[in-house]
């Protein structure tokens, strides 16, 4: 075999902690993201200091860390993982590169340290160590009298800089090669920004998420009609729209879509508070990568549009500054969209949001992405449409706002995305590893994959 055995060291029976270890031999092995574990999967990895986040396997012959892109879920435990031993570059797409250090930051700000001086020296090694590959470019890893391992990295369409992983292993002993791909995320298709992922052209081993395996999402029109109704919706009641959301990606792709509903359809304009300092960063740093928008994105800004700097658009940064909007939009009455962190409702300016208005039924919120169990935005969704109640920093805040979810903005591919990336290969794989998703989306996107695959094809879902 050109190689020995893959190992999930996370996100194998939920949706965080991604990390995915190919075995080459005995000595040596690449990993596949390292990140971060959310909500009830933070117990989803035991170590004796009693740190869910620290590494619980060997960091030795570890070659190369691949990123495959700079959410938290996958790349948060890289501080773990250089603390743990690992001696290794970090490779990653060019446009990942750049986004790496602002997401690694603040995560080592939040877990480890806020002192500035060692803030900087492990920011200063982490740039020391990464190395950005352009897409569609093979890279050789290990070249030596036993194997040829070589990667290539994919634009994956799920945020900017997101790319699936190519492995080309040779076997110099017998001659056998293999491809083994993994999918990291993978893109909905018509997403705002950023092109479809495309398939590989082959695959004999295929590691793929299932997020949203055992669903679809509304199309683009659908979508954009239902957030201009919750806006429409806003200015009726005079109160505040709140979308929860990730700082990189799906905040951009719904000012991307807030600016084209102001611009396009004539709506009155309503101010759009952008409350997240870091996800402003992020917002600058896609401005400056618009090389790697999709042609529609492009074409907007030919014809002189603004997709992520519109004259509606407010940025608060102090924390001063966001405690005053919190009080105003809480109290004045005025229709406002606010965009803040986290996406999941568990930490971040949102919550402040969250405990001023979830119990006014003049607010909403609006979830635009994935609630994982055992956070605070899956409770709110699941139970604010009873009238329930949710616990906030140990407050029990009654939910009277109006709880909307639109499954459409997802950053994932959904059921359909997911079986036609698999479709789209000349040479499909004997072997489908299914990661990133509840046991339920498993099941239903195996179910979906056995009807296109050849009968020989073995799909797995647990490991």
């Amino acid at each position: 075999m050109p190689y020995r055995s893959i190992e999930h060291h996370g996100a194998k029976d939920g949706v965080t902690g991604s990390c995915h270890q190919l075995h080459i031999d005995e000595r040596q092995s690449l990993l596949i993201d390292c990140g971060l574990f959310q909500g009830a999967e933070v117990s989803g990895t035991k170590h004796e200091n009693g740190d869910p986040q620290a590494i619980p396997f060997s960091t030795d012959g570890i070659r190369a860390l691949i990123a495959t892109h700079v959410h938290i879920d996958h790349v948060g435990r890289i501080p773990w993982l250089l603390a743990a031993g690992f001696k290794g570059p970090i490779i990653c797409s060019e446009p990942s590169a750049k986004l790496l250090p602002l997401v690694l930051e603040d995560a080592f700000k939040l877990g480890i340290s806020r002192n500035k001086q060692v803030v900087e020296r492990y920011i200063s090694k982490l740039s020391a160590r990464t190395i950005a590959l352009p897409y569609k470019t093979w890279f050789t890893l290990i070249d030596d009298e036993r194997h040829r391992v070589r990667i290539k990295l994919q634009r994956a369409g799920h945020i900017l800089g997101s790319a699936y992983v190519e492995c080309d292993l040779l076997n110099r002993a017998n001659g056998q090669r293999r491809r083994v791909v993994f999918s990291g995320d993978l893109g909905a298709s018509y997403a705002p920004l950023l092109p479809s992922p495309r398939a590989p052209y082959r695959a004999d081993v295929l590691v793929l998420e299932s997020t949203y395996g055992d669903r679809l999402h509304e199309d683009r029109r659908t979508r954009v009609q239902r957030l201009r109704a919750a806006i429409e919706r806003a200015q009726r009641n005079g109160g505040t729209l709140l979308i929860p959301a990730f700082s990189i990606g799906r905040t951009q792709e719904i000012l991307y879509e807030l600016e084209a509903l102001q611009s396009d359809f004539g709506m009155t304009e309503v101010p759009v508070v952008l409350d997240s300092p870091l996800a402003a960063r992020f917002t600058q740093a896609y401005r400056e990568l618009k090389l790697y928008w999709d042609a529609e994105a492009h074409c907007r800004l030919a014809q002189g549009h603004k997709p992520l700097s519109f004259d509606s658009l407010l940025t608060v940064e102090s924390h001063s500054q966001h405690e005053q909007m919190v009080g105003h939009l809480a109290t004045s009455g005025r229709p406002a969209i606010v965009i803040a962190g986290s996406g999941m409702c568990n930490a971040g300016r949102i919550v402040n949001y969250l405990k001023a208005m979830l119990d006014d039924p003049k607010h909403a919120v609006l979830f635009v992405g994935y609630q994982a169990e055992g956070t605070p935005g899956r409770e709110i969704q699941q139970y604010g449409p009873k009238g329930g109640y949710v616990w906030l920093d140990g407050e029990r805040i009654n939910i009277r706002a109006d709880i909307q979810t639109i499954g459409g903005y997802s950053a994932h591919a959904d059921q359909r995305g997911l079986v036609n990336f698999v479709k789209g290969m000349r040479y499909r794989p004997q072997e489908i590893r299914l990661v990133h998703g509840n046991l339920g989306a498993k099941e239903s996107l195996k179910a979906a994959l056995a009807q296109i695959c050849d009968s020989g094809t073995q799909i797995f879902t647990h490991f």
